[in-house]
């Protein structure tokens, strides 16, 4: 069955790099159209930052209602800007939190961050990277360690992979959201934790309501819903990165398909094709 979907990918003009489909927990398809090894992810990134964030709730060190800022090193507090004492993480993780520019700049990213006029009353969705990063070091100050340190031991080591290459900032914060390479393998591991509510091989890496807290829709997108840090669609929910790189999970049909690739100019083509070919191939699981 999946050679029909290889095919797709190997004659159409889209550049995929590799693909993996897991159901029920056994691998259908591991396929490298060119070399088998980590690439950039962009903003996949994210969703690993969340699940950071919820291994910091399951501790009992944060929580969706703790207000972020208290979690910001003291010397920048005197720049906050009116209001930004008030936001919780959700906010953040939601991309709630106002109207940022897409991406933090100069040599200290908090000054540059606090620098700017938003509107906190805003509680539209709006992209950008600024949320992610400022949940990625609110995370690592309320742990005291790298939250990819964090990670690696409460998530990468059981899973049995190394944990993703990725970026800090100037000032040595985990970026949290891009700078990030992964295998398709990786990334397909990360979407079956998450179909799987946390659980891997009878332990709870993850408790089942951060799982779900993080993967259910809180706010509409202008084309989809959106969690913490995780795209949600009707069927399925995914992890995101631009120019094709995704990994969606398919409760209803026990499946996760993970794929990278290069397709800056038709990144919807290639997860047109492969949501296609999921949804077209496979029966709902037995309730």
């Amino acid at each position: 069955m999946t050679e029909k979907l290889c095919r797709l990918l190997k004659d159409s003009p889209l550049c995929v790099h590799s693909i993996e489909i897991i159901r029920n927990g056994e691998i259908l398809l591991h396929k490298a159209f060119d070399e088998d090894i980590p690439y950039p992810v962009y903003s996949a990134a994210k969703s690993v930052t969340s699940m950071g964030f919820s291994l910091c709730w399951d501790d009992g060190i944060l929580s969706p209602g703790a207000i972020l800022g208290d979690f910001i090193e003291n010397k920048y507090k005197p720049f906050f800007p009116k209001g930004f004492d008030k936001l919780p993480f959700e906010r953040f993780l939601t991309m709630t939190s106002g109207s940022y520019p897409f991406r933090p700049r100069g040599e200290d990213w908090m000054k540059y961050i606090f620098s700017l006029d938003v509107d906190f009353s805003d509680t539209a969705f709006h992209y950008s990277n600024i949320p992610a990063y400022l949940v990625g070091a609110a995370c690592e100050n309320a742990l005291g360690q790298n939250l990819m340190s964090y990670l690696e031991k409460r998530i990468f080591d059981p899973l049995g992979v190394a944990a993703p290459e990725y970026t800090l900032c100037p000032q040595g914060h985990f970026y949290g959201a891009t700078g990030m390479k992964m295998t398709v393998h990786q990334l397909a591991l990360l979407g079956q934790l998450c179909l799987q509510k946390g659980n891997w091989k009878g332990k709870q890496l993850i408790s089942r309501e951060a799982v779900t807290q993080a993967t259910s829709p809180h706010v509409f997108t202008g084309s989809d819903y959106y969690g913490y840090f995780f795209r949600i669609a009707p069927d399925h929910f995914s992890i995101v990165g631009k120019w094709g790189q995704r990994c969606m999970i398919y409760p209803e049909l026990g499946i996760v398909a993970a794929y990278l690739s290069d397709c800056p100019r038709d990144p919807d083509g290639l997860y047109e094709t492969v949501h296609s070919y999921i949804t077209h191939n496979f029966d709902p699981l037995p309730r």
